[in-house]
Protein backbone atom coordinates (compact mmCIF):
# COMPACT_ATOMS: atom_id res chain seq x y z
CA UNK A 1 0.00 0.00 0.00
CA UNK A 2 1.28 3.42 -0.89
CA UNK A 3 -0.25 6.29 1.00
CA UNK A 4 -0.36 10.04 1.33
CA UNK A 5 -1.25 12.11 4.37
CA UNK A 6 -2.94 15.30 3.21
CA UNK A 7 -4.18 17.87 5.66
CA UNK A 8 -5.18 21.43 6.33
CA UNK A 9 -4.52 22.71 9.84
CA UNK A 10 -5.30 26.22 11.01
CA UNK A 11 -4.22 25.83 14.65
CA UNK A 12 -1.94 22.77 14.59
CA UNK A 13 -4.54 20.31 15.87
CA UNK A 14 -5.07 18.51 12.58
CA UNK A 15 -1.33 18.63 11.84
CA UNK A 16 -0.79 16.68 15.09
CA UNK A 17 -3.26 14.02 13.90
CA UNK A 18 -1.55 13.89 10.49
CA UNK A 19 1.88 13.42 12.08
CA UNK A 20 0.47 10.67 14.31
CA UNK A 21 -0.81 8.83 11.24
CA UNK A 22 2.47 9.29 9.36
CA UNK A 23 4.45 8.02 12.36
CA UNK A 24 2.20 4.96 12.68
CA UNK A 25 2.44 3.81 9.06
CA UNK A 26 5.50 2.43 7.22
CA UNK A 27 7.70 5.37 6.20
CA UNK A 28 8.82 3.75 2.94
CA UNK A 29 5.25 3.61 1.64
CA UNK A 30 4.52 7.32 2.19
CA UNK A 31 4.46 9.16 -1.14
CA UNK A 32 3.44 12.55 0.25
CA UNK A 33 2.70 14.34 3.51
CA UNK A 34 1.51 17.93 3.62
CA UNK A 35 -1.08 20.41 2.39
CA UNK A 36 -3.53 19.37 -0.33
CA UNK A 37 -1.50 18.94 -3.54
CA UNK A 38 -1.68 16.95 -6.79
CA UNK A 39 1.40 14.89 -5.78
CA UNK A 40 -0.73 13.09 -3.21
CA UNK A 41 -3.03 11.68 -5.87
CA UNK A 42 -0.47 9.02 -6.85
CA UNK A 43 -1.06 7.11 -3.59
CA UNK A 44 -3.35 4.09 -3.27
CA UNK A 45 -4.69 5.30 0.07
CA UNK A 46 -5.15 8.91 1.10
CA UNK A 47 -5.48 10.01 4.70
CA UNK A 48 -7.20 13.36 4.37
CA UNK A 49 -7.39 15.70 7.37
CA UNK A 50 -9.28 18.90 7.96
CA UNK A 51 -10.20 21.47 10.54
CA UNK A 52 -13.90 22.12 10.91
CA UNK A 53 -15.18 25.37 9.48
CA UNK A 54 -18.89 25.97 10.17
CA UNK A 55 -19.67 22.25 10.39
CA UNK A 56 -17.68 21.34 7.26
CA UNK A 57 -14.11 20.79 6.12
CA UNK A 58 -12.29 23.91 4.98
CA UNK A 59 -12.25 24.99 1.31
CA UNK A 60 -8.79 23.61 0.46
CA UNK A 61 -9.82 20.12 1.55
CA UNK A 62 -13.17 20.39 -0.23
CA UNK A 63 -11.33 21.17 -3.48
CA UNK A 64 -8.84 18.35 -2.90
CA UNK A 65 -11.59 15.80 -2.25
CA UNK A 66 -13.17 16.73 -5.60
CA UNK A 67 -9.89 15.80 -7.34
CA UNK A 68 -9.85 12.22 -6.04
CA UNK A 69 -10.47 9.42 -8.51
CA UNK A 70 -10.30 5.83 -7.29
CA UNK A 71 -8.27 5.89 -4.08
CA UNK A 72 -9.14 4.53 -0.69
CA UNK A 73 -9.76 7.46 1.65
CA UNK A 74 -9.55 7.81 5.40
CA UNK A 75 -11.01 11.11 6.65
CA UNK A 76 -9.79 12.67 9.87
CA UNK A 77 -10.10 16.01 11.54
CA UNK A 78 -10.69 18.22 14.51
CA UNK A 79 -13.55 20.42 15.65
CA UNK A 80 -13.22 23.09 18.32
CA UNK A 81 -16.80 22.92 19.38
CA UNK A 82 -18.27 19.65 20.46
CA UNK A 83 -17.10 16.59 22.19
CA UNK A 84 -20.35 14.76 21.47
CA UNK A 85 -20.10 11.77 19.09
CA UNK A 86 -23.36 12.75 17.36
CA UNK A 87 -21.96 16.18 16.49
CA UNK A 88 -18.77 14.64 15.13
CA UNK A 89 -20.75 12.12 13.07
CA UNK A 90 -22.80 14.94 11.57
CA UNK A 91 -19.62 16.75 10.49
CA UNK A 92 -18.14 13.56 9.02
CA UNK A 93 -21.37 12.82 7.15
CA UNK A 94 -21.26 16.29 5.60
CA UNK A 95 -17.63 15.85 4.54
CA UNK A 96 -18.28 12.34 3.17
CA UNK A 97 -20.83 13.87 0.80
CA UNK A 98 -17.92 15.69 -0.90
CA UNK A 99 -16.22 12.42 -1.87
CA UNK A 100 -16.61 11.38 -5.52
CA UNK A 101 -18.54 8.14 -5.98
CA UNK A 102 -15.45 6.41 -7.39
CA UNK A 103 -13.47 6.53 -4.12
CA UNK A 104 -13.74 4.00 -1.33
CA UNK A 105 -14.03 5.32 2.23
CA UNK A 106 -12.00 3.00 4.47
CA UNK A 107 -12.40 4.87 7.75
CA UNK A 108 -12.81 8.16 9.57
CA UNK A 109 -11.95 9.88 12.83
CA UNK A 110 -12.84 13.23 14.38
CA UNK A 111 -11.97 14.66 17.76
CA UNK A 112 -12.12 17.94 19.61
CA UNK A 113 -9.31 20.42 19.12
CA UNK A 114 -8.24 23.51 21.00
CA UNK A 115 -9.31 26.86 19.60
CA UNK A 116 -7.40 30.14 19.26
CA UNK A 117 -7.54 32.54 22.23
CA UNK A 118 -9.42 35.03 20.04
CA UNK A 119 -12.42 32.72 20.11
CA UNK A 120 -12.49 32.88 23.92
CA UNK A 121 -12.29 36.69 23.82
CA UNK A 122 -15.23 36.74 21.39
CA UNK A 123 -17.25 34.51 23.73
CA UNK A 124 -16.33 36.70 26.72
CA UNK A 125 -17.61 39.81 24.92
CA UNK A 126 -21.07 38.26 24.45
CA UNK A 127 -23.88 39.18 26.85
CA UNK A 128 -24.03 36.92 29.89
CA UNK A 129 -26.32 33.96 29.19
CA UNK A 130 -26.45 30.18 29.56
CA UNK A 131 -25.27 29.88 25.92
CA UNK A 132 -22.25 32.09 26.63
CA UNK A 133 -21.40 30.05 29.72
CA UNK A 134 -21.68 26.82 27.72
CA UNK A 135 -19.41 28.19 24.99
CA UNK A 136 -16.79 29.25 27.53
CA UNK A 137 -16.95 25.84 29.24
CA UNK A 138 -16.51 24.10 25.89
CA UNK A 139 -13.57 26.35 25.05
CA UNK A 140 -11.86 25.45 28.32
CA UNK A 141 -12.57 21.71 27.86
CA UNK A 142 -11.05 21.85 24.38
CA UNK A 143 -7.73 23.30 25.57
CA UNK A 144 -6.14 19.89 26.13
CA UNK A 145 -7.27 18.38 22.82
CA UNK A 146 -6.18 16.51 20.87
CA UNK A 147 -4.82 14.68 23.90
CA UNK A 148 -3.11 11.30 24.19
CA UNK A 149 -6.47 9.53 24.49
CA UNK A 150 -7.58 11.14 21.20
CA UNK A 151 -4.31 10.13 19.52
CA UNK A 152 -4.63 6.53 20.69
CA UNK A 153 -8.22 6.40 19.39
CA UNK A 154 -6.92 7.70 16.04
CA UNK A 155 -4.21 5.02 15.96
CA UNK A 156 -6.84 2.33 16.60
CA UNK A 157 -9.06 3.69 13.81
CA UNK A 158 -6.14 3.77 11.35
CA UNK A 159 -4.99 0.25 12.29
CA UNK A 160 -8.51 -1.04 11.73
CA UNK A 161 -8.88 0.79 8.42
CA UNK A 162 -5.63 -0.52 6.93
CA UNK A 163 -5.37 -3.85 8.80
CA UNK A 164 -2.25 -3.02 10.81
CA UNK A 165 -1.56 -5.23 13.79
Amino acid sequence: MTYAVVYSSKTGNTRLLAETIRDLLPAGECLYCGAPAPEALQADTIFCGFWTDKGMCDESVTAFLASLASQKVFLFGTAGFGGAPAYFEKILATVKEKLPGSVSLCGSFLCQGKMPEGVRRRYESMPDSPARSSMLENFDRALSHPDEEDLEALRRAVREAVSLS
